[in-house]
């Protein structure tokens, strides 16, 4: 299945709130959730967690489950995506600073069962592979090496790498290589994790498979539009 990652921020004019209110109550709902191949649809907004930007790089990410490329190369001629969601889009969204990423998750931590109801927040981490590292090398390397360290920090709810599809690198070189997703109860619960001495060796792990320079992460919470059972 592919999982579809899509980074978007405010257009000009429109503050965060504005941004995130219409993209999950107005967007999500009247244009994207009715094209007919998205298995499951969820919105993550940008929460405030430490020093505040002054232009966060984005305020939100929507993921979109396919089961394939068929289909998802069907879904792009639908009238549902070509008169609804994309001529939607510039309505409230930059789409010149939007970054889409077609990955394949793995779970490394299921957690508790997911739910439309749960609460709890989100680190959300972009990440590109050091220069001169394979991508199969940094995908061993990230799942089977960093990902155990990162299931050691305490309070970790559930721990999901998702890694570019093959088909980011065949006309090039793809802007990410893999996102990281970790869930917490809390900001308080994320805050002991990140201060945490297991924090510390996993951190410090990252200078061996990724350039810092490029690494980017925000703090979200989770709005399901669909889901999370995938629908019929």
């Amino acid at each position: 299945m592919i999982h579809q990652l899509i980074f978007a921020h405010p257009k000009p004019g429109m503050s965060e709130k504005e941004f995130q209110d219409y993209w999950v109550n107005v967007h999500a709902v009247k244009f994207a959730s009715k094209i007919p191949q998205i298995k499951k649809y969820l919105i993550d907004t940008r929460i405030p967690f430490g020093e505040e930007p002054a232009d966060p790089r984005f305020s939100g990410v929507a993921e979109i489950w396919l089961n394939n490329e068929e289909e998802q190369l069907a879904s792009l001629q639908t009238p549902e995506f070509l008169q609804g969601a994309r001529l939607d889009e510039p309505t409230w969204a930059a789409f010149w600073r939007t970054v889409v990423l077609d990955t394949s998750a793995h779970v490394l931590l299921e957690g508790p069962p997911l739910s439309r109801d749960a609460k709890g927040i989100k680190l959300v981490a972009m990440v590109k592979r050091k220069e001169g590292v394979p991508v199969e090398t940094f995908r061993r390397y990230s799942l089977f090496v960093h990902g155990p360290l990162g299931l050691k920090l305490p309070g970790l709810r559930r721990y999901v790498q998702c890694h570019a599809r093959d088909g980011a690198y065949a006309i090039g070189e793809p802007i990410l290589d893999a996102v990281m997703m970790l869930w917490f109860d809390d900001a308080a619960a994320l805050r002991k994790a990140l201060e945490s001495p297991e924090n510390v060796e996993a951190a410090d792990d990252l200078r061996n498979f990724i350039e810092l320079k490029y690494a980017h992460s925000f703090v979200v919470e989770e709005h399901w539009i669909i889901g999370p059972e995938p629908r019929a």
